[in-house]
C-alpha cells in the first residue's frame, strides 16, 4: 500500500491518495493554518496558467516584441484572492495584472537521443527553451 500527501498551501486543502493493489481512496482534509495570506491571481499566458504574487519574478513562455522595461498587461485573469474574498472567473475575472518585462532567458539544456538498435546508429540533439522574464508589479 501506498500513501502520498498532497498539499495546496493557497486553498488550505491538504489530499491523502491511497493506493492498494486493486483499490484507491481520496480523503480530502482541510489544512488548519494559512502559511500565506498574500493576495494572488491565476493568470493565463503562452497556453500555461500560472500563479502569481506581486513582486513575483518568474518565467513565461516568450512575448512578442518587448523591450527590456516595458510594461506588460495580462487580461486573461482566471482568478482572484485577496486573503479574504476569492473571485473566480467565468471565463475571465476583469480585473488586470500589470508586469514589467526584464528581459530573454533560456531554460535548463535537454539532450535528445534518437537510437536505432542494431545498426550502430544514434543522433544527439541539444534543445535550450527561451523564455521570458517578468517582474509582476500589482494585481488590480
Amino acid at each position: 500500500m501506498y500513501t502520498f500527501y498532497f498539499v495546496i498551501p493557497f486553498l488550505n486543502i491538504a489530499l491523502v491518495l491511497q493506493i492498494t493493489s486493486f483499490s484507491c481512496t481520496i480523503a480530502p482534509t482541510m489544512a488548519t493554518e494559512t502559511t500565506n495570506t498574500a493576495p494572488f491571481a491565476v493568470i493565463a499566458t503562452g497556453g500555461k496558467q500560472y500563479i502569481v504574487r506581486e513582486g513575483d519574478v518568474m518565467l513565461v513562455e516568450l512575448l512578442k516584441d518587448q523591450k527590456e522595461g516595458d510594461a506588460i498587461e495580462f487580461d486573461t485573469v482566471l482568478m482572484t484572492d485577496d486573503g479574504t474574498s476569492s473571485k473566480i472567473g467565468a471565463p475571465h475575472t476583469g480585473t488586470k495584472v500589470t508586469a514589467t518585462y526584464l528581459g530573454e532567458k533560456k531554460g535548463k539544456k535537454l539532450t535528445i537521443v534518437r537510437y536505432k538498435a542494431k545498426s550502430n546508429r544514434d543522433r544527439r540533439i541539444g534543445h535550450r527553451q527561451h523564455f521570458a522574464e517578468i517582474k509582476i508589479e500589482s494585481i488590480k
